[in-house]
């Protein structure tokens, strides 16, 4: 595909944006249809990037002959079936993390992507990330092993608040989704699947429903172990912290920002054509488009940490 690739974006709150910014600095891609549930709110941002149709039903903006692909930044509980739609529209998708918070949703995902044969991809940007691409890169050319991975996600969110401070619509997960960036980049590390996983969960909250804080551990075929702390009560630091603990070094990755275990900073800023994870996600799905390929971090590569988080649930409603 030599022509400008036409997007429509469904979800224009934070990430949404995020993704209509890294686009900005794609050449051959154009978001031409915005979609989300608050009309004028979603008016006002299409008219701030120029996007010219606006809709709050995504089955309109499928049914637009010019869109080649969709991004959904849209609440995890319909991310599997609004793929699948996309899909069966005959549009490329790369649906924002998690896939599904139901396992066997996830399952269907790939089947269909598999029957149409288009580019269907999940947004784990931890693959993405310039640091954890050098760390990458150093395993991949044999200079490093991964021993253990100690790994802290950490937010403040008591109330059902999004990245912007502004009221959610549906209920963040920590399994579902902040233990799936961890869980697949552990397994995607070490080129080793996860054979064993155990977890633990705090005390369910009153109003959200949700566990507020848990534990994983996590073991590879190659014996490399994980540990993943996660909790939405904690008062700052905020964000995800990773420590790769191997035998030739010990690296801290904080997003896009790379440390050895003396806090001495590693400059990542050559490892890709961006330091932002979600323009290189981003300019992966569109690669993948033009050049007929599997993209990284595809349905079918993610799917078995899914399997997993199932794993992990099951485990946890059974205490």
């Amino acid at each position: 595909m030599n022509k400008t690739i036409k997007v429509a974006l469904a979800g224009a709150g934070a990430f949404g944006i995020k993704h209509l910014d890294a686009i900005r600095n794609i050449d051959g891609v154009e978001v031409v249809s915005l979609i989300s549930r608050d009309l004028a709110k979603t008016r006002a941002v299409a008219d701030k990037h120029g996007i010219p149709h606006v809709t709050t039903d995504l089955n309109e903006a499928l049914a637009l002959l010019e869109v080649d692909a969709v991004i959904l930044c849209t609440p995890t509980q319909m991310h599997a079936a609004q793929a699948i739609a996309c899909m069966k529209a005959g549009k490329h998708v790369q649906v924002e993390i998690p896939l599904c918070d139901i396992y066997r949703d996830g399952q269907e995902v790939v089947r269909v992507q598999q029957e149409t044969g288009l580019v269907a991809m999940c947004g784990h940007t931890r693959r993405f990330n310039p640091s954890h691409q050098w760390v990458h890169k150093r395993i991949e050319a044999g200079e490093f092993n991964i021993q253990q991975m100690d790994v802290q996600t950490y937010f403040f969110r008591r109330q059902n608040m999004n990245a912007l401070g502004e009221p959610r619509s549906w209920t963040d997960h920590l399994l579902w989704h902040h233990a799936a960036h961890t869980v697949d980049l552990f397994a995607y590390q070490c080129g080793s699947p996860v054979v064993k996983a155990n977890a633990i969960q705090g005390p369910i909250h009153p109003e959200l429903g949700i566990a507020m804080d848990m534990s994983i551990q996590l073991k590879a075929a190659n014996g490399a172990i994980c540990t993943l702390s996660l909790s939405f009560n904690n008062d700052g630091p905020l964000g995800t912290f990773f420590r790769y603990i191997g035998d030739s070094g010990t690296y801290i990755a904080r997003y896009d920002d790379l440390f050895n275990g003396k806090e001495e900073k590693i400059d990542v800023s050559q490892v890709d054509v961006s330091m932002n994870g979600i323009e290189l996600q981003d300019r992966e799905f569109f690669a993948a488009i033009r050049e007929g390929r599997e993209p990284n971090a595809s349905v079918a590569q993610v799917l078995p940490c899914y399997r997993v988080l199932h794993d992990l649930e099951q485990q946890l409603e059974a205490m």
